[in-house]
């Protein structure tokens, strides 16, 4: 399904007199707030082959291409921009002056459709039905919507109209292009070129079947993954953060030539494994966003502020449970997540401990904003005790080569045992 629409329609200040009136509006507002944000839907022809059915009205609207203000309104488009997932993201924003919508409630809907190109004959329709609530006559300021849609690299063009029950009509109709920069052109993208998509709104959706390599003996990695956001005072894990640590899993996931994932998945703000798999085929995508959902980065464990050097020593135990003493002896560790800050650092003796580790090590380390910490961090440093390599992963190029060149370097050493440390390599 498409992206999600927009931010909740209720202005503040009605929602403030409601609230305070009476107790049922809070409901009101909780299930008004799910609708405005729900997903936009792609729409398909009725039978295989078929064209999409509109209403005369619409379709004599989108064909025309012409700018209508009855139900004012102002549509910018987004500039598509490539995420970590490997897909150019792309939309518009919509901003609708409240006064506007005033009086009893309403529905807007909007269509549009997008064509690339190069495949002028085959447009892509999205739809989307949105309920307005009452809204009053002196109410002041904007209210704001987004839409979401996913393409591949090429041209497009968007023909979009929104209506109310009044049958008055905003429309609009804009230019596209997804371009990757030339010294990225050998990226591999996960959506092929002139493609258009609905936006993913399952982040923790499973992957399809890889069929896995044998040739030189399969592969066997641990991922250990520290699901945080950036802000380590954040008290909540963002979408941004959330779609760009599963990009990096997904990343290993899709490579043919490991066979076996043991996941570890921590927090280190509530210093404890959140989920773990091991030696499994394919990695259990729905059942880690399950736990995840037991994550309340928002609370504080009275338990944990007692202990001086908590976090020191979860993680200093951590990594010496899942690398040091395991006795499954994978063909390569892999650490991923943002930098952890430890006031105290890793205590020496974990770190002199980790040099007898005869095993390729590499941290990409998810950091958005690297000038702004250039050091290493906690992990960084035991990572470097380990003899092991380490990528900072800002953009989705930044990704898309550390991946390339870690599995080359794992594959190099399994084919050729008792090289030692990634970075001998």
């Amino acid at each position: 399904m498409a992206g999600a629409m927009g931010k909740a329609m209720m202005p503040q200040s009605s929602m403030r007199r409601r609230m305070a009136a009476d107790s049922r509006a809070v409901v009101c507002v909780l299930v008004l707030t799910r609708g405005v944000l729900g997903a936009q839907e792609l729409m398909t022809a009725s039978a295989p082959g078929g064209v999409v059915q509109l209403f005369a009205s619409d379709a004599a609207i989108l064909e025309s291409r012409e700018t209508r203000k009855d139900l004012p309104c102002t549509v910018t488009p987004v500039k598509p921009t490539l995420g970590f997932d490997l897909k150019f993201h792309t939309g518009y924003d919509l901003v609708i002056p409240l006064k506007d919508l005033a009086g009893s409630e309403n529905t807007l809907t909007t269509v549009f459709r997008v064509t690339a190109e190069n495949r002028p004959d085959e447009p892509v329709y999205f739809s989307r039905r949105i309920a307005v609530p009452a809204i009053d006559e002196d109410e002041k300021g904007p209210a704001y919507l987004q839409g979401n849609f996913d393409v591949g690299e090429g041209k497009y063009h968007v023909d979009w109209l929104m209506r109310d029950r009044l049958e008055r009509i905003c429309s609009s109709n804009w230019d596209l292009e997804a371009v990757l920069p030339p010294k990225d052109k050998q990226m591999a993208l996960d959506i092929p070129g002139n493609a258009i998509r609905p936006a993913d709104t399952e982040p923790f959706k499973q992957e399809p079947p890889v069929e896995r390599e044998q040739r030189d003996g399969p592969l066997n990695v641990k991922v250990m993954i520290n699901f945080a956001p950036q802000d380590a005072q954040s008290a909540t894990l963002q979408p941004l953060d959330t779609n760009a640590l599963l990009s990096i899993l997904r990343s290993i996931a899709r490579d043919p030539r490991i066979c076996k994932f043991s996941i570890v998945a921590f927090n280190m703000q509530e210093q404890r494994v959140v989920y773990r798999q091991d030696a499994a085929s394919q990695i259990d995508f729905p059942a880690m966003g399950d736990a995840l959902k037991s994550l309340s980065l928002g609370t504080v464990d009275l338990k944990r502020l007692s202990q001086k050097h908590g976090d020191s020593e979860f993680l200093s135990r951590l990594i010496t449970t899942e690398v040091k003493d395991d006795k499954a002896r994978p063909d390569a560790v892999i650490f991923a997540g943002p930098k952890v800050v430890l006031d105290d650092g890793l205590p020496p003796d974990t770190l002199k401990q980790l040099g007898d580790v005869k095993l390729p090590v590499f941290y990409m380390n998810y950091n958005l904003n690297p000038q702004a910490n250039p050091w290493r961090d906690a992990i960084g440093n035991a990572v470097h005790s380990l003899k092991g390599l380490e990528f900072t992963i800002s953009r989705p190029r930044d990704l898309f080569f550390a991946w390339s060149e870690i599995i080359g370097r794992i594959v190099k050493s399994k084919v050729r045992p008792g090289t030692g440390s990634a970075a001998s390599q």
